[in-house]
């Protein structure tokens, strides 16, 4: 089973719903900024990335300025609640694929894990 994370206005993130349909994946799309992942997915997703939370946050977001995220010390659960109540600081594109997953910047990231 293969899920993307997509933002339809991210380039990046069209690239990797484009890659997926050039191999012939099938794969479900969850458009994260109108349905985004509970704090238990985005804590598998980070298990599966090999990753931080803070390392799934998007830090120019203008948004992550706003709440001034950059000067604090926030555990591992206080980012996935930050990331959870605010997914347009979701890195993307993320793809899951057969228990892999991978941020698609740059795309072959995502190129890795399939041919795995």
């Amino acid at each position: 089973m293969t899920t993307v994370f997509h933002n339809p206005r991210c380039s990046k993130s069209r690239a990797a719903v484009e890659l997926l349909n050039s191999r012939g994946i099938e794969f479900d799309v969850v458009k994260y900024l109108e349905t985004p992942p509970s704090e238990k997915e985005l804590g598998k997703i980070a298990q599966l990335l090999n990753i931080a939370p803070a390392q799934l946050v998007r830090k120019q977001e203008k948004l992550f300025k706003e709440l001034n995220l950059g000067d604090q010390e926030l555990s591992d659960k206080q980012w996935i609640a930050i990331l959870a109540s605010n997914p347009t600081l979701i890195e993307r594109p993320i793809v899951v694929h057969d228990g892999k997953a991978a941020i698609g910047r740059p795309l072959e990231n995502i190129v890795e894990i399939l041919d795995k």
